[in-house]
């Protein structure tokens, strides 16, 4: 396994992340999984075996549970693993129960180290962005944890470009601590990230942790054109997530997907985690898995290589359309782009057709 550093922070970290959305598997989340302790600590055994020590979780999985499963799973070995956790998400009625106010932060962060029993997160994120909160009181709040060691690091999820620009400056200007990581929804088929999130997160050392790089098992291998998705899945499972902007679009991605993992063999995840992985601007991607063997299989993903020629074939076909100021910027002063950005921008150029 390759261990990168976390942003601009010493923490290195694994390539390929365990998360933990099918732990549990209750209170709302039961299309998710229904890992209980047992296969938990099995799961995480595996993962250290392939070098993978860091685990993903948030107080909104299954409403805590899923914390407690991952606790009972690393117990006698915290010093072995990395631990993150989230919060943010409204989890009762109570008002201040939710956002990234300092009042949810402070109080999550002690429920979240009980249920794992532990007493520090390596990394801990605001799992949403919160407009109603003004950002200096979430830096504060983050900043407040780390000085009290209950925190290492910590991050940002779900949030815009010009929110994480925001986060960053206002933490970095004002003495706070800045958030060394965003987490961020990106696939083969949603791309969306490309227009500011990614080059964004590259231009201020913001390590981009990619989540769901199956679409929330859309990309499963299991879900096609002529094919019956399977009830004993997220999405045959009623799970309301994502927003597909295209169906036909999805199809023509699996297609690519399909295609690529014929000359592998190997499955459409393994494609999908392999594409993603070998993305400008990437960094760690968290992984998930509902049982023993297809753990197994994403895991061995990592050992992918894909020809550029397979790279392009899945990169071309939900290429995101050049919006604007993109195209205004590929057709006008495509040179004048920064590093992280130019690779996007030459799609954009070859999307309107323009020539080199």
């Amino acid at each position: 396994m390759e261990y990168i550093y976390l942003g601009n922070s010493g923490l290195r970290v694994p390539k390929y992340i365990l998360g933990t959305v099918p732990f549990s598997g209750t209170n709302g989340f039961e299309a998710a999984g229904d890992i209980k302790e047992d296969q938990a600590r099995r799961m995480v055994d595996l993962s250290l075996e392939a070098g993978i020590n860091m685990f993903d979780t948030a107080n909104l999985y299954s409403k805590g549970d899923a914390e407690r499963v991952l606790g009972a799973a690393i117990k006698g070995r915290r010093e072995d693993v990395l631990l993150t956790s989230k919060t943010g998400f409204p989890l009762s009625d109570n008002p201040n129960n939710r956002g990234a106010s300092r009042n949810n932060i402070l109080a999550s962060i002690d429920q979240t180290l009980e249920r794992l029993g532990t007493d520090y997160l390596d990394l801990y994120f605001t799992h949403l962005w919160d407009g109603q909160t003004p950002v200096e009181e979430t830096v504060e709040a983050m900043t407040s944890l780390v000085k009290a060691g209950k925190v290492r690091h910590w991050g940002v999820s779900n949030y815009s470009g010009w929110a994480l620009a925001r986060t960053y400056t206002v933490a970095e200007q004002n003495g706070f601590i800045p958030p060394v990581t965003q987490q961020i929804y990106y696939s083969p088929e949603a791309r969306e990230a490309e227009y500011e999130l990614l080059p964004a997160g590259a231009e201020l050392g913001v390590s981009s942790m990619i989540w769901s790089a199956l679409g929330e098992g859309l990309l499963n291998g299991k879900i096609g054109r002529n094919k019956q998705t399977p009830e004993n899945t997220r999405q045959g499972g009623g799970w309301p997530e994502p927003w597909i902007q295209d169906q036909e679009r999805l199809y023509q991605v699996i297609d690519a997907l399909e295609e690529v993992a014929a000359n592998h063999n190997t499955s459409v995840p393994q494609i999908a985690y392999a594409w993603v992985r070998d993305r400008p601007n990437v960094g760690p991607i968290v992984i998930a898995a509902r049982n023993e063997e297809q753990l197994k299989e994403n895991i061995a993903s990592f050992d992918i290589q894909l020809s550029q020629e397979e790279q392009d074939r899945i990169e071309t076909v939900a290429r995101p359309l050049p919006i604007y100021p993109n195209w205004h910027r590929a057709m006008n002063s495509l040179e004048l782009g920064s590093p992280s950005e130019i690779t996007y921008l030459k799609g954009y150029k070859q999307t309107m057709g323009i020539e080199e």
